[in-house]
């Protein structure tokens, strides 16, 4: 090449730098993430920019308010005021109330019930026997189906739901999908009358700029009466009565009531974006808002990069500035940016009991040397951290003064607060509550407690390596 071509390979590289340096600052509002791709889009201009545009471009948000279905109203009909709302919840969460109708403008199902469920052995059964009575319709969305001993029960399931006459639509996300090989795909295609959907599938090049955004939600609805919600997906591992390879513990919870038509509308949403048509009436909305079956008000917090994400994420803080006595969180992956490590460092400060249950040993490499790099701040300031035995722990549970209970497919770490397609559900029951507190007091005695001595003055060598793990906290 002579001078002239390199002087306009060189031209072309700094517009190139210039422009994408201008997308990020009109785009990005986290500073940190900012700095960090304008500092590659100028050390290494190529491979910076490049990447840039394949990862760092947020394309959702434009294309889900393209497929968005307009004709859905935002708000459940329970027929009761907000005032009258506010009535049937304890007294200390009426700011808390207030601050998640500012974060997600959705009111609050009343007259559910709900039940935790331990594992795959308690909940699967349930599931399956739930679909196999079905005669309307199933809906199921996951991030993991795998096509194994758990996944094969759910299609023989399916198969009976089918000849009663129910409608099946899946949806499972393009990355989770191929946990197994081979994947569920084709057993469920197999199945006349369901509906298989893909929500952004990986393989294909067009969709790898949104290889880092993924649904993450778990969401299983039967006739519209009966639904499982939580963070458990389908896997043998959660079979731990029939010893898998590799156990996980895990929670989900059984929900019967008006919530499930804020879940039902939550999938509807999902199938449309995955390129599938609206297949719910207005008239059916309503009349699957009047169901009633037991007495906690509650609704779902969906999140996701396709619009105001950070929900999950302040409805936690601002659950934590509400808390007044105990705040207990269970989660399998712990890398909260700094603004949640401090309003957990505040809320223990001002007195409230925080504890943080996470697993001894994670079953991604790396990640329990980033979370441990965060545990010298957290256990200063008094907040007690536990590591449960194996098997590996996948629960999902925030529990705030035994009255105000949030679980769902959220992990406590950027990925899920900020990235991931996630959905919530936050429930106002002291019956609740207990029941989940018993579930993680069992979990805590079988945990150890972290010491603070432990970390006050690790070896040199264990902290430049946990701080070099966390450095990789957007993308574990």
């Amino acid at each position: 090449m002579d001078i002239f071509s390199w002087t306009l390979a060189g031209i072309f590289v700094v517009t190139m730098q210039i422009t994408v340096t201008v997308h990020i600052m009109l785009h990005k509002d986290d500073v940190p993430s900012a700095i960090g791709w304008t500092g590659l889009v100028w050390l290494a201009p190529v491979i910076g920019c490049v990447a840039y545009v394949i990862l760092g471009i947020n394309r959702v948000r434009r294309k889900a308010l393209r497929l968005h279905n307009g004709n859905i109203d935002i708000f459940t009909l329970t027929g009761k005021t907000a005032a009258e709302i506010e009535k049937e919840i304890p007294p200390s969460f009426l700011q808390l109330l207030r601050l998640g109708h500012k974060v997600h403008p959705q009111y609050l199902s009343l007259g559910n019930h709900v039940q935790p469920l331990l594992n795959g052995d308690e909940a699967y059964p349930r599931m399956c026997a739930a679909i196999e009575k079905a005669h309307k319709q199933v809906l199921i969305a996951s991030y993991i189906f795998n096509n194994d001993k758990a996944g094969q029960m759910f299609v023989h399931a399916l198969k009976k739901a089918v000849q009663n006459g129910a409608k099946v639509r899946m949806l499972i996300d393009g990355v989770g999908l191929n946990y197994s090989r081979p994947n569920i795909a084709a057993a469920v295609k197999k199945i006349k009358e369901v509906e298989f959907s893909v929500f952004l599938p990986s393989k294909s090049p067009v969709n790898l700029p949104f290889v880092n955004l993924r649904n993450h939600r778990k969401i299983m609805i039967i006739d519209n009466e009966t639904a499982f919600f939580g963070g458990m997906n389908v896997a043998e591992g959660n079979l731990l009565s029939q010893h898998p390879k590799e156990p996980i513990q895990d929670v989900t919870f059984e929900v019967k009531g008006a919530v499930i038509e804020q879940m039902a509308r939550l999938f509807e949403e999902d199938w449309i974006f995955s390129g599938k048509k609206p297949f719910t009436s207005h008239a059916e909305r309503l009349q699957q808002a009047s169901f009633a079956y037991g007495t906690t008000p509650a609704r779902i917090i969906p999140d996701g990069p396709d619009g105001d994400y950070g929900k999950i994420e302040r409805l936690c803080m601002g659950a934590l500035s509400c808390a007044q006595k105990t705040a207990s969180i269970v989660t399998p992956y712990f890398l909260p940016e700094n603004e949640m490590l401090a309003s957990l460092e505040t809320a223990a400060m001002r007195g409230v009991e925080v504890e943080i249950i996470l697993p001894q040993k994670s079953n991604i490499f790396g990640m329990d040397w980033a979370m441990q790099a965060n545990f010298r701040r957290l256990l200063s300031k008094g907040i007690k951290i536990y590591r449960t035995a194996p098997p590996f722990d996948h629960s999902k549970l925030f529990l705030v003064d035994e009255a105000w209970l949030f679980v769902g497919s959220a992990n406590w770490d950027v990925r899920s607060f900020k990235l991931n397609f996630e959905s919530n559900m936050e429930c106002f029951d002291s019956a609740l509550a207990k029941k989940v507190r018993t579930i993680i007091e069992a979990k805590k005695q079988k945990a150890v407690r972290v010491s603070y001595e432990k970390h006050l003055r690790p070896p040199l060598f264990r902290t430049l390596r946990d701080n070099a793990f966390r450095l990789l906290t957007p993308y574990y």
